[in-house]
């Protein structure tokens, strides 16, 4: 089991950045694969970026692909999100989630991920 915690959503300009945080709980968070989502209001939820229990390998949604970085910190227990060049069009809630992994495999798939956190908002200013 892992609960899992967002913060750092916020409002910001278009061109700002934010670094959202998602900690965990549990002893075996590196063990877990993780994943970012977000869903704007009226949208299905969609990928963002994952990251394998190592944090060696990573992937992102083309739509944030050269402006959004996933990392993770095992020790900690966190994995992050750092925004960078904030569109009108990348506001949304923004979720973590995690999975057992196997391998070094990252996950896009929300439907394969069996927890979630509550979400941070972020706003994006134009």
């Amino acid at each position: 089991q892992v609960q899992l915690v967002e913060s750092g959503g916020g409002l910001v300009q278009a061109g700002g950045s934010l670094r959202l945080s998602c900690a965990a709980s549990g002893r075996t968070f590196s063990s877990y694969a993780m994943g970012w989502f977000r869903q704007a209001p009226g949208k299905e939820r969609e990928f963002v970026a994952a990251i394998s229990w190592s944090g060696l390998d990573t992937d992102y949604a083309d739509a944030v692909k050269g402006r959004f970085t996933i990392s993770r910190d095992n020790a900690k227990k966190t994995v992050y999100l750092e925004m960078n060049s904030l569109k009108p069009d990348d506001p949304s809630i923004y979720y973590c989630a995690a999975r057992p992994a196997y391998g070094s495999s990252v996950y896009t798939r929300g439907e394969t991920y069996g927890y979630w956190g509550q979400g941070t908002q972020v706003t994006v200013s134009s």
